[in-house]
């Protein structure tokens, strides 16, 4: 998990960046990472939350972005969790 509250949280916000790069929504976020890390939804959607308040305009324009364009298929986007959680692992090992 890592050695405190403080980089488990780290962590957390590195994971829902990627998120964010495989353009998913905070509920798929919070799915994913449940799912293929083992992090509970509320931790998930609370570090979400307070990235919206410092970064407002960012997820804004990203809500607006996802409205408008089509995605990846969800076999696709399991993929790519499954792949960034192990380069995720991968990170935390150096």
């Amino acid at each position: 998990m890592g050695d405190s509250p403080a980089s488990y949280i780290h962590m957390v916000q590195h994971l829902i960046e990627k998120c964010l790069i495989f353009h998913m929504s905070k509920e798929e976020c919070m799915e994913a990472l449940s799912k293929h890390a083992n992090i509970k939804p509320i931790i998930t959607s609370t570090v979400w939350n307070e990235l919206e308040k410092e970064n407002g305009e960012f997820f804004r324009a990203y809500s607006h972005t996802r409205s408008t364009e089509n995605w990846m298929s969800e076999a696709e986007t399991s993929e790519m969790i499954q792949k960034m959680i192990a380069d995720s692992s991968k990170d935390s090992d150096n």
